[in-house]
């Protein structure tokens, strides 16, 4: 294929699990590189105060994000779609957000036990569910979720707005938010997700992605590259079996490695450059909000307040930001999707950032929740006491937190 298109459509954001949020600092310190971010950035802008260099490494990714791969260039055999954009387009078409495309995870669950099959030899656990057609005698078609999956949940593709401040925070930050909840509520106590890094074979702290199952956007950009694109790389050089069946492959149209590496670079890029989402309006009302948001528990794991450390890129170098999430698995209860990645199992899921939450209709990781209230209310496991604390709230705090919500 051309070097220069590859591309992601992974899902990575706005499950509103884990009504809880740990505080780093409700004002911290603000930096002199976090002055850049004085003017907000609008959706799908790059980050503020980038040189020449990389803005133009900004859009260079965009362009390549953008375009959509052909079946001589390596897609499929089986895939979701052809572009990055079609699933990561979002408010007033700003490249980098999402349409809330649902994508589907199954596996097999053992009766009365916690062990996970994910149904590798018969295409799970994520579905494909494009094929490219007629090659080579062979006619590769969509993927079907197989008889023998007794757990099937539908995944939404999430905003990318921003990742790159999480990817630029580093980790002792998470481990520490992990620690400070476990000695002052324990109940609620997030886990950091260890995850083995396909690069360096090294256990590093997980991320991103619904189940924090990612180490970073350029493993992030690889991951997606194959399995939403069917874009072999040099990160994950094999392609996926179509429903399981390795024998089809004998028929793949372009059997060599797709990309070189080279579209895995210039869409880290563009992620690594892509600026967070916007705060909405904020009144007296909105602070309340904050202030009932707090009393009830939610910013005991939607953490309000991060900071990166130390980078080369002068936007990203110790910048203050407020994802409003400590990227940390949490036991959701009911509200788990099932599915076992990693350690991260069925009831265990990553708090999603509340950034960007006014734009987004569909919530939770299924997307069933299509307004605020029902999404707190879907709460289970270490939430649920959040959960009961928002249904006993009178009327005006209850207005309050949820203009607060609206407004992020």
């Amino acid at each position: 294929m051309t070097v220069f298109h590859a591309r992601l459509c992974l899902a990575a954001v706005l499950l509103l699990a884990t009504a809880c949020s740990q505080q780093v600092s409700d004002s911290p310190t603000e930096s002199s590189s976090a002055a850049l971010f004085s003017r907000q950035a609008d959706f799908g802008d790059p980050l503020p105060g980038l040189n020449a260099a990389d803005l133009a490494r900004f859009q260079a990714g965009q362009e390549e994000f953008s375009a959509a791969e052909t079946v001589e260039e390596g897609l499929g055999p089986v895939f979701n779609e052809a572009a990055c954009v079609t699933c990561h387009e979002g408010p007033n078409g700003a490249i980098g957000g999402t349409n809330q495309r649902l994508e589907t995870r199954f596996g097999f669950k053992k009766p009365f036990s916690d062990k996970f099959d994910p149904l590798a030899n018969l295409g799970g656990s994520l579905l494909q569910d494009r094929g490219i057609g007629k090659f080579n005698g062979v006619n590769f078609v969509g993927e079907k979720v197989p008889r023998g999956a007794n757990v099937t949940t539908p995944r939404r593709t999430t905003p990318l707005f921003g990742l790159s401040l999480v990817d630029a925070t580093p980790s002792s930050t998470f481990f520490s938010i992990a620690s400070s909840q476990a000695r002052n509520n324990k109940g609620i106590a997030g886990t950091p997700s260890i995850v083995t890094d396909p690069i360096t074979g090294k256990q590093v702290l997980g991320k991103f992605g619904w189940k924090a199952q990612v180490p970073s956007l350029f493993v992030f950009s690889g991951d997606a590259y194959l399995n939403e694109m069917g874009i072999t790389n040099p990160i994950f050089p094999n392609e996926n079996c179509p429903q399981g069946n390795c024998a089809l492959l004998a028929a793949n149209p372009v059997p060599t490695l797709n990309d070189d590496g080279a579209g895995v670079e210039l869409f880290n890029d563009f992620m690594t450059l892509l600026a967070p989402p916007p705060r909405g309006p904020q009144s007296g009302l909105t602070d309340k909000g904050n202030d009932v948001a707090r009393a009830i528990g939610c910013l005991d794991c939607h953490v309000q307040t991060l900071q990166t450390g130390r980078n080369a890129v002068r936007a990203l170098d110790q910048v203050t930001y407020h994802p409003f999430s400590d990227f940390l698995l949490h036991d959701m209860g009911q509200l788990g999707d099932g599915i076992t990645q990693n350690q991260a199992t069925g009831k265990l899921m990553r708090t999603q950032p509340l950034w960007g939450l006014r734009t987004q209709a569909l919530m939770l990781h299924d997307g069933s929740a299509t307004t605020i209230t029902d999404a707190i209310l879907a709460h289970d496991g270490q939430a649920k006491d959040s959960r009961r604390q928002f249904e006993r709230l009178g009327s005006f705090d209850r207005n309050a937190l949820l203009a607060f919500l609206k407004s992020l």
